[in-house]
């Protein structure tokens, strides 16, 4: 395992998976707008390759990035799976042919979506659902227990391992948790964007992971510049010590920055060894 990603450390998202904080968000390796195949597939399955050979054991996807593209260059790319590699898949969203976003939390199309992830990852069970219930960067408020419980349903036939909710609201957590034991909440989140502040908290009292992501997502400029001067005093990169952060607000944060590229790969990786020091946590704390 790579150096920096032990000394970020792991976290048990269930008695039979533990996964590294320092994980890979695959989205990226789409076409542009997460529509149609990459520009060079070669180099979105060197990447992947990457990510495993680094010791990464957590890779975040979704068979409607592409729609279907990420996936299957996941299966390309290492099929047969490690042992401890863990993919963690979302549902509850399509692509259309302009390559919007719409809902899709029927019965039937939540069903439909967790075959196409099984049959695009080449896999018989999923590891981890998550149910996308907003949009992105944002929860859209009101009850999730219908496509929940369509999920458990497929839980319990043995298609799905364990679950977990997205851009979801804390009342939704609440809702999901029950009706049946969740393993991650996966929100935007970061050091300028701390509305779950509370529900990092919460979860982390119960062992429930926390995934965020856009690690540098809706900055204003002066949270940009306050940034970028923390990140210059320490001789990192902005991302870098935004994800050096996130790694130490708290032991259920896991990470899943996503690159096409082997050498944004390698700095992000990076950052999980940064360690920042009191006064630049409470610098960037006061960020938010």
């Amino acid at each position: 395992m790579n150096d920096a990603i032990a000394t970020a450390g792991v976290f048990a998202l269930s008695d039979d998976i533990t996964v590294t904080r320092m994980g890979y968000g695959a989205m990226q390796l789409a076409g542009p707008h997460v529509f149609g195949p990459p520009a060079d597939r070669d180099a979105a399955v060197a990447v992947l390759r990457a990510v495993v050979d680094a010791g990464i054991t957590h890779v975040d996807t979704s068979d409607f990035y592409g729609p279907h593209v990420t996936n299957q260059i996941i299966r390309e790319a290492l099929h047969p799976y490690p042992d401890d590699l863990h993919i963690v898949t979302k549902v509850g969203a399509r692509r259309d042919a302009e390559g919007n976003w719409p809902s899709a939390l029927s019965r039937d199309e939540l069903r439909s979506a967790v075959h196409d992830n099984l049959t695009n990852l080449g896999l018989d069970a999923l590891d981890v659902v998550n149910l996308r219930v907003g949009g992105f960067g944002e929860a859209t408020p009101g009850s999730l227990a219908e496509p929940f419980t369509h999920l458990v349903e497929m839980q319990r036939e043995g298609l799905i391992r364990h679950l977990g909710v997205s851009n979801v609201n804390a009342e939704q957590v609440a809702e999901a948790r029950s009706i049946a034991p969740i393993v991650c909440v996966q929100n935007n989140y970061n050091v300028a964007h701390r509305v779950d502040d509370a529900l990092v908290d919460e979860l982390a009292a119960d062992g429930i992971g926390f995934v965020p992501y856009f690690p540098l997502g809706g900055f204003s400029p002066l949270q940009s510049d306050r940034l970028d001067a923390v990140a210059a005093r320490l001789q990192a990169s902005a991302m870098s010590v935004a994800l050096a952060w996130l790694l130490a607000r708290s032991p259920n944060i896991l990470l899943i920055p996503g690159t096409s590229s082997r050498d944004h790969l390698r700095e992000n990786i990076a950052a999980a060894a940064l360690e920042l020091p009191a006064d630049a946590m409470a610098e960037l704390d006061a960020i938010g």
